[in-house]
């Protein structure tokens, strides 16, 4: 079924690439759903983090909101169109991935994964053994003027709080999704205990909870980093035909439960999907976390900076000329378009060093 408009309100089927290009703004609401389900990224599951008792969401929501609104703006975000109204029409959104079991996904980007709009979770599941599949729901529709909805009323005060950040976040860049996600978790979290520190005093249960979120998705980052790195070593042995498609079924099979253990996640719950969509925010974050460790501790700075990023990374079709690639719709072009923008990092970093930036 060919591609249709985000606009569009029947299910239809979509893979990664074309919304690259075509749909950004809908590729960020996969990104949303691809790890709504991992705590390691901090989009769903909130009961399952040591949330203190009584940190939840005030019923005056609206009056955290301009609050959290004035904060940002300390920190030199635009103003967004998210969150300005409730809406009653949906509590969630579902969605669905689909990839092979024999390959190990680069990102959410990576256009092995077909990703469905679906409303049936049978429907997601109902596949070959020989398919991966990735079946949740997610709170927030990003980057398109997302309301408030019932889901996300429903969560915690932390929750709330990241939610707001992180998606805002989002409308200050138009950069590389794989660096993206990780800046604006970095600055999200870093943001959280700011807020958390004026807003509540500090022995308070809203502030602890706050903290202790945003301390925990951080450290989930490394594990993620962790684990798919050595499912990704197991999956070059495949390719080096060291291991029969038997093998691999297996040994990832034990890979996987122990990172769901690490991760404090449902046994059965992981996927080399959400694993993959998972590496999205993580693969970078260290490196991000390093360069925002050196602009400094003042967030404004930060944002200041990735902006200049932002200006001076190439385009997409100078990307594909400096690495020699002919095809946008690729994980070569992601790969690259990645690369390219961290070049760019170093490029205004030296020219800051030497006093030209």
């Amino acid at each position: 079924m060919a591609a249709r408009s985000p606009r569009d309100t029947l299910p239809h089927v979509v893979t990664a690439p074309r919304f690259v290009t075509r749909h950004r703004r809908t590729l960020r609401w996969l990104a949303l759903a691809a790890i709504a389900a991992l705590t390691a990224l901090g989009c769903v599951h909130l009961e399952r983090l040591a949330t203190p008792p009584g940190a939840a969401l005030p019923g005056d929501w609206r009056a955290l909101l301009d609050e959290l609104r004035a904060y940002e703006r300390r920190l030199g975000f635009s103003e967004t169109r998210n969150f300005a109204s409730f809406s009653k029409e949906r509590e969630a959104f579902p969605f669905c991935g689909q990839a092979s079991m024999r390959r190990l996904p680069y990102s959410y980007e990576d256009p092995g994964i077909r990703w469905l709009e679906t409303a049936g979770e049978a429907h997601c599941r109902d596949v070959d053994p020989d398919t991966d599949v990735y079946y949740g729901v997610v709170e927030v529709w990003g980057e398109i003027g997302t309301p408030v909805t019932s889901a996300m009323l429903a969560g915690t005060l932390d929750r709330f709080v990241y939610l707001v950040i992180h998606e805002d976040c989002h409308d200050q860049f138009k950069l590389a999704f794989g660096i993206e996600e990780a800046l604006c978790n970095i600055i999200t979290y870093r943001a959280m205990a700011h807020f958390g520190a004026e807003r509540f005093r500090w022995y308070a249960r809203e502030n602890r909870a706050i903290r202790d979120y945003a301390r925990g998705q951080a450290k989930h980052t490394k594990t993620t980093i962790a684990h798919y790195t050595a499912l990704e070593r197991l999956y070059q042995r495949f390719e080096r035909e060291e291991i029969t498609p038997e093998d691999l079924r297996a040994i990832r099979a034990r890979m996987l439960a122990r990172a769901e253990r690490a991760l404090d996640l449902p046994a059965g719950e992981l996927s080399t999907i959400s694993l993959a969509s998972s590496m999205t925010y993580s693969r970078h974050y260290p490196y991000l976390e390093g360069i925002a460790d050196r602009i400094g501790p003042d967030l404004a700075r930060v944002v200041e900076f990735f902006r200049e990023v932002d200006s001076r990374k190439p385009a997409a079709a100078e990307v594909m000329r400096r690495y020699g690639i002919a095809n946008q719709k690729s994980v070569e072009f992601v790969r690259a378009n990645e690369a390219a923008t961290l070049a760019t990092i170093e490029r205004i970093l030296a020219l800051r060093r030497a006093g030209r930036a």
